[in-house]
C-alpha cells in the first residue's frame, strides 16, 4: 500500500503582515478621524446674547469633537435656556459647527420684581451678564387680570418701535381700566389701551406730521395730539 505523502504549506507572513499593518492604520485613521476636534464655531442670528454666552450653554467652547459631540443634545440644552426660542445645530465640512439661534424676545423690565419679561410669557430676574436690551420699564404694578393681555400687547410693537419707548405706566381712569402711558425718548407721551396697542407702530408716521412739537398723543380714544407748552 502506497504511503500518503502530506505537504506542509508554509505560511506567508509578509501578505499577514501587511494585512495586519494596513487594518491598524485603518483602525487608527479612523479613530484620529473620529477624535478630530472642531476647526470652528459660528453663531448665527444672535442679537444681544453674546457668542461665547451661546457656545458655553452648548458646551462646545473647548472645541470638543466633531464626530462624538450629539447635535441633538446641544440643541435640547440651548432651548432649556429662557433668552433661546429655538436652535439649530448642523455640521459643515470641514469640522465647522453651526449654531443658528433664534432668540426670546424681550419686551420690557419689570421694575416692580426686577425680572425680564418675553413675548412667551417667560420671566428671567435681571442679569448682569446680559444687559444689552433696547427695551422699556415698567414702572409700576398691573393687575394679573391685565397682565397677560399687556404681554400680548407689547409682543405687537415693532422691534424699532419698541426701542423708542423709555417708561411705560399702568394708568388707569374712570372710563377705562386697560389704559397705559408709554414714556418715549424723545420727549413725548403716549396714551394707550389694551385693544390698540399696535396703534404705536405707526409712531414714526405720526411724528412726521408734529412738525418737531412735543406733547401728549392720545391713541385710548380721538386719537389726537395735547402740544405741551
Amino acid at each position: 500500500m502506497a504511503k500518503k505523502i502530506i505537504k506542509k504549506r508554509k505560511i506567508k507572513w509578509l501578505p499577514c503582515l501587511i494585512v495586519l499593518l494596513v487594518l491598524g492604520g485603518l483602525s487608527f485613521g479612523g479613530y484620529y478621524f473620529i477624535k478630530l476636534p472642531i476647526k470652528n464655531l459660528i453663531v448665527e442670528n444672535t442679537t444681544y446674547l453674546n457668542d461665547d454666552y451661546i457656545l458655553e450653554l452648548a458646551g462646545v467652547e473647548d472645541y470638543p469633537s466633531f464626530w462624538l459631540i450629539s447635535t441633538k443634545k446641544i440643541e435640547e440644552k440651548l432651548e432649556d435656556d429662557p433668552y433661546i426660542l429655538k436652535a439649530s445645530v448642523k455640521r459643515r465640512f470641514f469640522h465647522i459647527l453651526v449654531l443658528d439661534i433664534k432668540e426670546n424676545k424681550p419686551l420690557f423690565i419689570n421694575n416692580t420684581n426686577q425680572t425680564v419679561a418675553f413675548s412667551d410669557k417667560e420671566e428671567v430676574p435681571v442679569s448682569s451678564e446680559i444687559d444689552l436690551f433696547r427695551i422699556p420699564r415698567l414702572i409700576n404694578y398691573v393687575p394679573d387680570n391685565k397682565y397677560k393681555s399687556f404681554i400680548q400687547g407689547m409682543a405687537n410693537i415693532k422691534k424699532d418701535i419698541l426701542g423708542k419707548i423709555s417708561d411705560i405706566e399702568y394708568q388707569p381712569n374712570e372710563y377705562d381700566k386697560d389704559r397705559f402711558l408709554l414714556y418715549m425718548d424723545d420727549g413725548n407721551m403716549v396714551y394707550l389701551t389694551l385693544t390698540k396697542f399696535d396703534m404705536i407702530n405707526y409712531y414714526n408716521d405720526v411724528l412726521s406730521q408734529l412738525e418737531n412739537k412735543k406733547g401728549i398723543l392720545y391713541l385710548d380714544s380721538g386719537n389726537h395730539f395735547q402740544i405741551m407748552e
